[in-house]
């Protein structure tokens, strides 16, 4: 066996896969759960990084240009890679249900579709973010600056796709910690060579997105070569990759429902960024050299982030558990998943939430965005900045109350349900909403509160779905058992 971290256990070469079905939940998941938790604030927080250092280059708008990309880049990227959902409950469903071979077609089926929709994904950003971000409303310089960005960052797409896949296969099979051990290691790699690129080459986004790339690419190749070293099931042969027609029509009835999510989420961020950018070139001198409204609204979102990823690794692990119980038919456990999910994705939020709000002057400054004299352009980023946080930050259990339902929802294959519940209930609602009271009031504060709406309505209705099901499926496994004795 090979040891690996400061946990002093043995994480990669080992026979040993955790089993979610029986034992204490709360405590597993707490377990479960912290290692995502850090794994995914180092992603954020390297990401800050890239743009607190872009923000020390020349480039007045550079931040305001990489903030413009992320609904973009995410409708892309999630689109492709929101498939890995898919992987991750169904290795975790198969090893519920104690069926290796599944498994083990599963975990090649997931890497060869990495393959395939990173390349795709890759090929479809490095062509049309260009045209989208005209769509969009982005132009000049803001227009350049986001191209540039985007072009260099979807060439490592590929490496990304990969990871990801293989990080879903690490959490379905309860190691959280590898993932956190890599992506520590290239996150701190990122920020190294922000930090060569733009201060001691003189670079801007570019030089952020070249970094980003060549993290992307470690990442792929660190988790693949310790998924070829794994001796359970869940063990890695490239002479095995394939498309299992079973597996692959598994991963696709979770996996495609959640990228299509993800994607018509990103679709309704474009028209909100759409709309945020006529707010800017409303407040702002036609021809202006600083853009204000975007450089804060990038900040302030950005900061967001911190919140939304630690709700997501509660997620992530509120599926992994759901879907091994699932597997095992245990759905009296996947209720008590559901309360203790709910509670530690509440907590989470609540604890990041104080931690930004109570902090926000000093770490809008980090991004450059500093308070100025009334009718200033510093002080129109600084409010604009400030009030995303009271609409959008503030308000964000309400999300934590909607994800966990979601994760839930998957976990129990409901993916369609539940993307057709946030199509209608978060995206249609935001896109209707913007085409007409944004229409009438344009104003921020309108394009702000279309958030937390959609999260109460959308939340709400997936609650009951959960429940529903839960008691559907419960009735059937008693019925089952029933009729076997």
């Amino acid at each position: 066996m090979t040891c690996l971290g400061p946990w002093g256990e043995c994480m990669i070469l080992t026979k040993k896969k955790p089993d979610f079905t029986s034992g204490a939940i709360f405590s597993k998941m707490v377990l479960f759960i912290l290692p995502l938790l850090l794994s995914n604030l180092l992603q954020i927080f390297y990401n800050a990084a890239d743009m607190m250092v872009v923000g020390l280059s020349d480039e007045v708008n550079a931040v305001g240009a990489i903030g413009t990309t992320g609904s973009i880049t995410a409708l892309i990227v999630n689109l492709f890679i929101g498939f890995s959902t898919g992987s991750n409950v169904m290795v975790a469903r198969h090893i519920g249900a104690k069926n290796d071979e599944m498994v083990e077609r599963t975990v090649h089926t997931s890497l060869s579709m990495s393959l395939i929709f990173g390349l795709l994904s890759g090929a479809l950003g490095f062509f049309f973010s260009r045209p989208l971000l005209i769509l969009m409303g982005a132009e000049a310089e803001l227009l350049d600056l986001a191209t540039l960005y985007t072009r260099i960052y979807f060439l490592g797409v590929p490496f990304l796709s990969v990871a990801n896949y293989a990080i879903s296969i690490f959490r379905a099979k309860g190691d959280t910690r590898t993932p956190l051990l890599v992506l520590s290691l290239t996150g701190l790699v990122n920020v190294g060579l922000n930090l060569v690129f733009v201060l001691g080459c003189g670079m801007s986004v570019d030089g952020v997105a070249l970094a980003t790339a060549v993290a992307q690419i470690l990442n792929a190749v660190i988790l693949v070569f310790l998924l070829t070293r794994e001796r359970g099931i869940c063990r890695f042969s490239p002479k095995k990759l394939c498309l299992d027609k079973r597996a692959f029509g598994e991963i696709l009835y979770v996996g495609l429902p959640s990228g299509i999510q993800s994607a018509l989420f990103s679709i309704s961020n474009m028209i909100i960024a759409s709309s945020i950018l006529r707010v800017n070139n409303a407040m702002t001198v036609a021809g202006s050299a600083y853009q204000p409204v975007i450089n804060g609204n990038s900040a302030a979102n950005n900061l967001e982030t911190f919140v939304f990823t630690s709700i997501a690794a509660v997620h992530q692990g509120t599926v992994t558990f759901a879907g091994q119980n699932a597997g095992a038919k245990e759905y009296g456990r996947i209720k008590r998943v559901f309360a203790f999910g709910m509670l530690c994705s509440l907590a989470v939020s609540l604890f990041f939430i104080a931690l930004l709000f109570t902090l926000r002057t000093p770490l809008f400054a980090l991004y450059g965005v500093l308070d100025g004299p009334e009718g200033s352009l510093e002080h129109i980023a600084f409010y604009t900045a400030d009030l995303r946080f009271y609409f959008h930050l503030l308000p964000l259990p309400l999300y934590a109350f909607f994800d966990t339902s979601t994760a839930i929802a998957r976990g129990l294959k409901r993916s369609i349900s539940s993307a057709v519940i946030t199509l209608i209930g978060s995206c249609f609602l935001r896109i209707v909403w913007i085409l007409t009271v944004f229409e009438r009031y344009q104003t921020l504060d309108t394009i702000y509160v279309s958030y937390p709406l959609s999260w109460l309505v959308t939340g709400a209705v997936l609650f009951v779905l959960v429940l529903h099901v839960l008691k559907k499926e419960s009735t059937a496994a008693k019925n089952e058992a029933k009729i076997t004795l």
